[in-house]
């Protein structure tokens, strides 16, 4: 038997695997959702190219070939500079033939800034429901919506399977800059490394500090001192818009708590929605234009979608403080997370909260 056909023949289990779990722990409802989530990761899997195969093609596109070559050299420095479980990931590619390789669908109550949870069996309870069909996450938006829920749908370009199958460089994110390529398989292997199921925020946050710290690391090797600026400066703006969006999450929730007639409450909620877009148009002036976020502003900016931004970053902080404690030293951060991972929920919850 082929080492393919062997690969083949795990992946195939995996999902039986993933199927029965889905049979014996879940609705018959949800046993459609898991059954979808399953096609769609084997339209994945299936689809993959070998990256040196697709460089050794003389009709490759050049600005493919450039990104394939980039994406070999981010994977070896992730593994011998960050210490990240590289593996096989990201040495396949896959044309997904759309925009986006999944949609989330986030929803919360109309007068809370706290959003619904679904929990899986594997990934633990997260704020979102993935649908690789637009259409099904439209629908299943729609269900929700009808309950009288904020619903908010985002498309997503690329995400982890946490280990259980070797991931994809997708043809959804190969527009992005390079920084910003290797940003995201530094970030998605990171979930690979360390991952509390359940607990978004500590996933997230960590993931995106080693993030922004590997692709500084990567840039200065490779000498490209102005391109450490612009992706600074570009991080800079996104600490500023999560920051904006923050203290806005803080007036929602004191005007959720107020003991007031819901139609009053609604139209607080709209005044609110209007400021917040107004302080976007002042902080784009300070950005000399900078329009990156003007498609999320004209959106309905409800509390689903609101709650999509804090969850990434909020624990930032804590997570940079602790890699600047260890001097650099990216082993002894590693080591440090991972005990702190191990905490009990309630004990690590409160080590967080002291420190943060």
């Amino acid at each position: 038997m082929s080492a393919s056909t062997g690969l083949v023949n795990l992946n195939v289990a995996k999902f039986v695997i993933l199927l029965f779990i889905s049979a014996v722990l879940i609705s018959c409802e949800a046993i459609g959702y898991y059954s979808q989530a399953a096609m769609g990761q084997l339209s994945i899997v299936s689809s993959r190219e070998d990256i040196q195969h697709l460089l050794q093609r003389q009709d490759l596109p050049p600005e493919l070939a450039a990104k394939f070559s980039q994406v070999m050299e981010v994977r070896q420095f992730a593994e011998q500079q960050l210490q990240l479980p590289i593996g096989q990931h990201y040495s396949t590619y896959v044309d997904v033939e759309r925009d986006h390789v999944v949609w989330n669908v986030f929803a919360a109550p109309e007068f809370s800034v706290d959003p619904i949870d679904w929990c899986y069996p594997i990934a633990g309870c997260v704020s979102y429901r993935g649908y690789f069909s637009k259409q099904s996450a439209l629908r299943y938006a729609e269900r929700l919506q009808r309950k009288g829920y904020d619903v908010y749908t985002g498309g997503v370009d690329a995400y982890s399977t946490l280990g259980w199958f070797e991931d994809s460089v997708l043809s959804t994110v190969l527009s992005r800059t390079d920084y910003q390529l290797a940003g995201l398989i530094f970030h998605e292997l990171v979930h690979q490394l360390v991952y509390v199921p359940g607990d978004t925020t500590f996933n997230e946050s960590f993931a995106t500090a080693v993030e922004r710290e590997g692709v500084r690391r990567w840039l200065t090797s490779i000498d490209e001192v102005e391109t450490v600026d612009a992706a600074t400066l570009y991080y800079e703006r996104q600490q500023q818009f999560v920051d904006l969006i923050a203290v806005y999450r803080l007036q929602f929730e004191a005007l959720y708590q107020q003991e007031i007639p819901a139609e009053s409450m609604r139209l607080q909620k709209s005044q609110l929605q209007q400021s917040l877009r107004e302080a976007y148009e002042d902080l784009k002036q300070q950005w000399q234009g900078y329009a990156a976020y003007d498609g999320w502003f004209s959106l309905s900016l409800n509390n689903a979608q609101l709650s999509t931004v804090a969850s990434y970053n909020e624990l930032l902080p804590f997570f940079t403080s602790l890699l600047e404690q260890s001097a650099g030293d990216i082993s002894m951060f590693y080591d440090e997370v991972k005990r702190i991972a191990e905490l009990p929920e309630e004990e690590r919850a409160q080590l967080l909260v002291s420190q943060y």
